[in-house]
Order: C-alpha cells, then structure tokens, then sequence
C-alpha cells in the first residue's frame, strides 16, 4: 500500500513544517480495475450500482492498523469488471486520494454481485 503524494506532504507540513493537518471526518474506499497512483492518476469504478463505502479503523499496533468492520459495496446493477485495487479517500465522491493499493486477488463483479471487505482485511502500515 501507498500514500498518496497529497498524504506524504500533509504529513511532513504536520510533523516538521509549520502547518497542521486535521485528521478527516471520514474515510472511504474506493474501488478500481487498475492501479491508482501516488498522484490519484488512475480510474475509479462508475456506474452500475457502485458509490464509494465508509471505512474504519481500529487503533495503530507495530506499525500498522487494519480496518475493524466489514464493508459492503451495493448490489451490481452491471458489470464492474475485475476489482483489482483500492484507494482511500477523504470523501464520499471527489476529495483527496490518501492511500492506494492492490486486493490480494482480483474478484470479478457481474450484475447481482455484491463485493464485500472482511473486517480486519484491509492493512494500512508505515515502516
């Protein structure tokens, strides 16, 4: 998984520059068939049923912290091809990519499949 070039410079700005960065009010996790990028270059899945879903965390250990509930897309209403990746967001449509990664497998989603992320399977870390 990696940070979004928009993260990295919060981040720095918040620890080592002059400018603090408040934590957002949500999180959601977006779906693609390819790679989102540092610079939030990539294609979002449209259409068909798909909107962004709520995500959360639990609390930081050894480097790392995993989501803490399941996340359950809507009923494909079309095909959404093969999921392959995930972005996190800082809002619900639009807003700033702030992680970006791979799912361990893609999964196909035809009309009538729902996509669902088990709790405690999405891992953001830092080292």
């Amino acid at each position: 998984m990696s940070a979004s070039n928009y993260l990295e410079l919060k981040l720095l700005d918040h620890v080592l520059g002059s400018t603090s960065y408040s934590q957002p009010s949500a999180i959601y996790v977006a779906l693609s068939t390819g790679s989102f990028a540092d610079d939030n270059s990539g294609t979002e899945l449209s259409g068909s049923g798909y909107s962004r879903k709520l995500i959360t965390f639990g609390t930081a250990s050894s480097g790392s912290i995993a989501s803490n509930s399941a996340v359950e897309f809507d009923t494909a209403t079309g095909s959404w091809g093969s999921v392959s990746h995930f972005g996190l967001f800082d809002a619900s449509s639009g807003g700033n990519l702030l992680y970006h990664g791979a799912f361990s497998a893609s999964k196909t989603i035809e009309t009538g499949d729902i996509l669902k992320i088990a709790s405690g399977s999405l891992t953001v870390s830092l080292d």
